[in-house]
């Protein structure tokens, strides 16, 4: 269980993921606790209210030690990433990010002694040649994209400096993330969230996938799960110290609108593939996650059904909030 005099950090609170893990956290140690911290401030009310937030800029590691030696840390969250399809706009820049970020934040927590750091991955560590169903937990790993690139790299980084120098970094390879909380961050899965916006407000969406490009995904009440249970798990359960495979469902753009219109009959779907396209097709289109199912208990409470029926009742009630 939780220990409610921990203090953690969330960096990228902000973000799709770190708006919702930071709000988990709060509930859990308590919200004074929990410190959340981006570079743009928070748009959420109650991610603004409920806690401290520090404007942070990662790639700054004075600011970063400043922060540290205020708080006294014995969690980081780090989340702050340039994600696939916004990547291939500034590769140089997404590199600069996601791994100079990496290495301030690994350094920091040898320096201030924090006893724990989460920093996810994701299903883009696979590339062309890794197979492309059930893909294991060892593997073929030849990423073409740059945040690909920088995960892999990443995961042998967080491997090096547990072995090294003992520090307890874990990881998720995340699929797909989708949630009702936050609008869509420059993902190439990023169709699976804004496809149910699209659906409520014109009952009609144009996709940037072909419609049977299948694709790993999970919605994020499991994400969330995932973490804190690996996070809270006993270390020497922890037997994966680069990225553990994370897995809940698998589906394309024609099941996902035809789950949709289960509940919206009118709701229309086309296809205009771009870029994004050639991203997804290298990547797996379903995991093998069993290393987590045995070392730590995981296993994912939703499928696409359940999943389309609680995302459409929660964006209709904001809609409806919304427009009070």
């Amino acid at each position: 269980m939780a220990n409610t005099t921990d203090t953690v950090l969330v960096i990228g609170s902000s973000g799709q993921l770190g708006s919702e893990l930071t709000m988990e956290l709060r509930n859990m140690y308590g919200g004074s606790n929990v410190v959340a911290a981006d570079i743009a401030a928070p748009k959420h009310a109650d991610l603004r209210d409920s806690g401290p937030f520090e404007k942070i800029d990662v790639l700054d590691p004075k600011a970063m030690g400043e922060l540290a030696a205020k708080y006294k840390f014995k969690q980081i969250y780090h989340l702050a990433a340039v994600l696939s399809a916004t990547g291939e706009k500034n590769p140089k820049f997404a590199w600069k990010l996601n791994m100079d970020g990496l290495f301030n934040v690994l350094d920091l927590a040898l320096e201030h002694k924090v006893e724990k750091v989460y920093w996810p991955s994701s299903i883009a560590v696979f590339g062309p040649n890794t197979p492309r169903q059930n893909t294991p937990q060892h593997t073929i790993m030849d990423p073409n994209t740059v945040y690909g690139i920088s995960k892999q790299a990443g995961e042998r980084w967080c491997e090096y400096y547990f072995e090294k120098y003992g520090l307890d970094v874990r990881s998720l390879r995340y699929p797909g993330l989708i949630g009702y909380k936050a609008l869509p961050g420059g993902g190439t899965t990023d169709y699976a969230v804004d496809i149910y916006h699209q659906a409520l407000e014109s009952a009609s969406y144009e996709c940037f996938l072909s419609e049977n490009t299948y694709l790993p995904m999970m919605y994020m009440p499991d994400a969330l799960k995932a973490t804190l249970d690996l996070m809270h798990a006993p270390a020497e359960q922890v037997k994966v110290r680069s990225s553990y495979n994370l897995s809940a469902m698998s589906f394309s753009p024609k099941e996902i609108a035809a789950s949709i219109q289960k509940h919206i009959p009118e709701f229309e779907i086309s296809y205009k593939p771009d870029s994004r396209q050639q991203i997804a097709d290298s990547w797996p289109q379903s995991i093998d996650d069993s290393a987590a199912q045995q070392d730590w208990n995981w296993k994912p409470a939703y499928d696409l059904d359940a999943m389309t029926a609680d995302m459409l009742l929660n964006l209709k009630k904001m809609k409806q909030e919304q427009a009070v």
